[in-house]
């Protein structure tokens, strides 16, 4: 007994520790992650209807082009690389073409949006060196800084060495400093870059810092934003070990993500690194395989790289964890089969009697069914001789009557030795007819006795294979062999007689058949079954 509280305790406590918000919030998180192609079909429509515009406009209309090839790559940037690659390129060439060195500057900055979401540092640095921020607008200023802070920031992350670390995080402050100079005091930028700063120098995570402001302020704030404001506060509750907290950010902003449709992502696979270390194996293991997905999709090669680090750990751990589980459930359906065994044990001597009274009964109830299905058999064995008796006794009497009149007709012939005319009789008697005579009367006594044998002999085949008779005929070759079968002739080489052909050729006609059955094996069983509808029960 004490073993089996144990089991029971094992299988129900030994879980994951989970807040209950977290785990109302991972249902969430799972829910929309099954709306998901209803987000990316929704993309897919609006980058649609965006490349219809660009077919119907000019091509020579540089500035309306401009813009459009603008909002494609703004749908494709944390969408799909390749794509916003390509439309990238189309700015490029159109600032060209508009010989608008602003508009090329912005251009490269957007490649290096891609270049630095994609992992590739070396060309972001050098796509960025080509920009001459004095030259930009603003807007496109802060978009600037923001990617070399980011830059800056994410290399010294990656590399984390100890003797160039200092120097990226350096240039990273100085970035973002520059960003928030061009930021109005605030404005949603200015609460996102002064947050983003907080973050990177360890400031404490108060009630006033900026990014929790932005979320609570109620601003108008994009899908994508908020996504990156909640795994940013995130990493900083990590930083400081309240990975409660920061499980709860991860999952809003894995929500915000799968929104809008964002493939480029940290959110998801961070949230199964986390969820991993505490235990949540089975949701760790289904979440970083959907972040490589949306990594492969993307092609963000760093992402890829990471989630590589640890999907084989997760992979491993989710194994070991079934395994586990496993093993638990086999204990309790060990101890639960203990107490069946018992049970059955008490019931087995409880209603022992009344056990052996059914089973006599069941005997006595087996007994009339066979009596039944035997009476049954005799009965209808009785009926297809009471209609074949009269009918081949009238053929008979018929057949007499015949070679009666033809002893007749011979014996006058030879009495008066005209001998032609006696082959003239012979010849006269038409072999073939007789049999053809004969099967047309066995062929509608066997209709009379078992009218709806055709319809249910062609519902074992597809409706291409059925065999009906043609309009001259009652039964056809095919059917009157299992019409012989079904009156209890089984044997090949009496059917081959009746019917007049070989041995060899009734087995392969019956081969054939059976074959072409939908169930080969229980044809035969089925034919048997075929009862004579109108014989009296």
């Amino acid at each position: 007994m004490k073993l089996l509280l144990l089991s029971i305790f094992l299988v129900c406590f030994t879980l994951p520790v989970f807040s209950a918000d977290n785990a109302s919030l991972l249902e969430e998180l799972k829910s929309e992650i099954s709306k998901k192609d209803v987000y990316d079909g929704a993309k897919r429509q609006r980058i649609q209807q965006l490349k219809q515009l660009r077919v119907a406009t000019a091509s020579t209309n540089y500035t309306r082009q401009y813009d459009l090839c603008l909002k494609l790559y703004d749908e494709y940037k944390s969408y799909q690389y390749d794509s916003a690659y390509v439309y990238v390129n189309k700015l490029k060439n159109l600032s060209v073409q508009m010989n608008d060195m602003a508009r090329a500057y912005y251009s490269e900055i957007k490649l290096g949006f891609i270049l630095l979401s994609s992992g590739m540092f070396k060309e972001t640095f050098d796509c960025m060196s080509k920009v001459n921020p004095k030259l930009l607008s603003d807007s496109a200023k802060m978009e600037y800084y923001f990617i070399m802070y980011r830059c800056n920031s994410d290399l010294a992350k990656y590399n984390n060495d100890k003797y160039f670390m200092q120097g990226y995080m350096k240039a990273s402050n100085a970035f973002i400093d520059s960003a928030i100079m061009l930021t109005k005091k605030g404005s949603v930028d200015w609460y996102h870059f002064s947050g983003l700063k907080s973050a990177q120098s360890g400031a404490p995570l108060t009630h006033d810092n900026e990014l929790k402001l932005l979320l609570s302020s109620g601003k108008p704030i994009s899908m994508h934003l908020r996504a990156m404001v909640n795994c940013s506060l995130a990493i900083s509750y990590l930083n400081i070990n309240r990975r409660d907290e920061a499980i709860s950010l991860l999952i809003r902003s894995a929500i915000a993500d799968i929104k809008s449709s964002t493939k480029e992502t940290v959110a998801l696979f961070t949230l199964a690194e986390q969820l991993y270390k505490v235990g949540n194996t089975k949701d760790a293991y289904a979440f970083v395989k959907l972040a490589k997905a949306d990594a492969d999709f993307y092609g963000a090669r760093q992402r890829k790289i990471q989630i590589g680090a640890i999907l084989p750990l997760v992979a491993a751990e989710e194994l070991d964890h079934s395994e586990h589980e496993k093993q638990r459930i086999l204990m309790l359906l060990l101890a639960i089969t203990a107490l069946a065994s018992l049970v059955i044990l008490f019931l087995i001597m409880i209603y022992k009697q009344l056990a052996k009274l059914k089973h006599k009964e069941k005997i006595i109830e087996d007994k009339n069914v066979q009596l039944k299905q035997v009476n049954y058999q005799l009965t209808e064995d009785a009926h297809i001789k009471e209609e074949y008796i009269g009918q081949f006794f009238k053929i008979i009497s018929g057949y007499i009557l015949k070679l009666e009149k033809l002893k007749m007709s011979v014996d006058t012939k030879l009495s008066i030795k005209k001998y032609e005319d006696i082959r003239t009789i012979i010849n006269n008697i038409n072999i073939k007819n007789e049999r053809q005579v004969l099967y047309h009367s066995f062929d509608h006594i066997f209709l009379k006795i078992f009218p709806n044998f055709v319809s249910v002999f062609n519902s074992q085949f597809a409706e291409k294979d059925q065999i009906w008779p043609q309009e001259n005929e009652v039964l056809n070759t095919d059917l009157r062999i299992f019409a012989l079968i079904r009156m209890g002739i089984n044997d090949n080489e009496t059917i081959a007689k009746i019917l007049e052909y070989s041995v060899n050729t009734i087995y392969v006609y019956k081969m054939r058949i059976k074959a072409k059955s939908k169930n080969p094996e229980q044809f035969e069983q089925h034919i048997m079954d075929i009862k004579a509808v109108d014989m009296v029960e």
